[in-house]
């Protein structure tokens, strides 16, 4: 991986020559720095203050600029002192201003001023109808003002997490959230539900796994309308691992034999087909290699490892030769991360850990060092990992930026995460 100051230089020199946002890399080698502003005109400074803070950390989380901490405010109608901020070092200043909407709601006003070009270079304003929703105003100010600087997208930020929480015995709630958990609404309740998985891109729907009768059933259900249907029933378990790229297909584990094996559910005929026939456990599949692939975790060599399958093909590779229980996998392209128990720490504690492996080399890459690191999932471009992390029994939701050797941690209230995906 290259180092974050290079990556940040190769995309912002792509900017053309006459454009302003040049004159950041021009005057200095290290990240843009950014100032945050709240106007002194708000009816609601304490509201403003939480949107200023999640904006700071979606940018100190996109790894592409250095956040100055101020506790200014300004007059959201006047220019600010632009030569001032040049001497304080600052590269750009953004002021936000908030008002209630005319039909319900909720609006943001932002203006970025680049420093460096003495002027106004984005004046946007963001809107939703329901108040608790603002981290989602924060992410998309991020957003907007990464985008004008051309830099790797973080467009991931807008997106839903779905997870499921334990509360007591036998019982777990699915919710949706922002990433930093800062908001979240529970959509699922009553009884066991667990191993939530988005169904589409558009996170409109989703299947996750619950108990009927006693029997374990995966449901699919529509986010909006809240219909459900039963997709398929299995004695054991029967669980949603991973989606193919063009949706028609899923892979599950299910055990309606006895013991767990891989299944490729398609949603159009609704027909599975049985892709592992072993006597003891497949579970937890993800597609690889443009979905020709399947990686999965089995006990084949008495213990759990990673194991990848042609489709189509009878023979397994092994494809992890570190540890002796690996568990939890995620991909992307070529790439894989799982989860590891590692030996005993200096502090006599036994952890999980996650690392990164390829199909296509033996190289081997560990991401997390503390606590207890579990059910790894890549973002959409591949650039981050989300997955759930213990501390001291508490637990939380990770953010590992994989290019920029950077990770993330935000708490859950309260409950324990079971499951995640995004």
């Amino acid at each position: 991986m290259k180092k974050m100051i290079v990556v940040l230089l190769c995309f912002f020199n792509i900017a053309f020559a006459v454009d302003a946002k040049l004159e950041i890399v021009k005057k200095s080698k290290s990240l843009p720095k950014i100032v945050i502003s709240i106007s002194e005109n708000s009816n609601d400074i304490n509201f403003l203050s939480k949107i200023k803070r999640v904006i700071e950390k979606d940018l100190k989380v996109s790894g592409h600029f250095e956040v100055l901490s101020s506790n200014v405010k300004t007059n959201y109608n006047q220019r600010p002192d632009l030569y001032k901020l040049q001497k304080e070092g600052v590269d750009l200043y953004l002021n936000i201003d908030s008002q209630i909407s005319g039909f319900g709601g909720f609006i943001l006003n932002t203006k970025l001023f680049d420093i460096n070009s003495k002027s106004l270079v984005l004046n946007k304003t963001f809107s939703t109808k329901q108040e608790n929703r603002y981290p989602f105003l924060s992410h998309r100010v991020a957003i907007s003002i990464n985008k004008y600087l051309n830099a790797p997208s973080i467009d991931w930020m807008d997106k839903f997490v779905i997870f499921s929480v334990y509360k007591e015995s036998k019982k777990a709630d699915i919710y949706i959230g922002d990433y930093t958990l800062t908001y979240q609404k529970r959509i699922v309740s009553g009884g066991l539900n667990i191993f939530p998985k988005w169904a589409s891109k558009k996170q409109d729907s989703y299947y996750y796994t619950t108990y009927i009768n006693s029997v374990p059933t995966l449901v699919k259900a529509n986010l909006y309308t809240g219909k459900k249907k039963t997709i398929m029933k299995s004695e054991g378990m029967v669980i949603a691992s991973d989606i193919s790229s063009d949706e028609s297909k899923v892979l599950v584990t299910a055990s309606p034999y006895g013991q767990a094996d891989i299944y490729l559910f398609n949603t159009k005929t609704r027909t599975k087909q049985r892709l592992t026939r072993y006597k003891g456990i497949d579970v937890g599949a993800h597609f690889v290699e443009n979905d020709t692939k399947i990686v999965f975790v089995s006990d084949r060599l008495n213990y759990p490892n990673i194991f990848a399958k042609k489709i189509g093909q009878r023979g397994v590779q092994r494809l992890v030769y570190h540890g002796t229980n690996n568990s939890a996998v995620t991909t992307h392209k070529n790439y894989v991360v799982y989860s590891s128990r590692d030996k005993a720490n200096e502090f006599g504690l036994r952890t999980f850990n996650l690392y990164l492996v390829s199909t296509k080399s033996d190289s081997l890459r560990r991401l997390t060092a503390t606590g207890v690191n579990q059910f790894p999932k890549f973002s959409s471009d591949g650039e981050s990992i989300l997955h759930t992390k213990t501390i001291n029994g508490k637990s939380y939701l990770g953010i590992i930026r994989l290019n920029y050797e950077k990770s993330f941690t935000f708490a859950l209230r309260s409950g324990k995460i079971q499951s995640i995906d995004w």
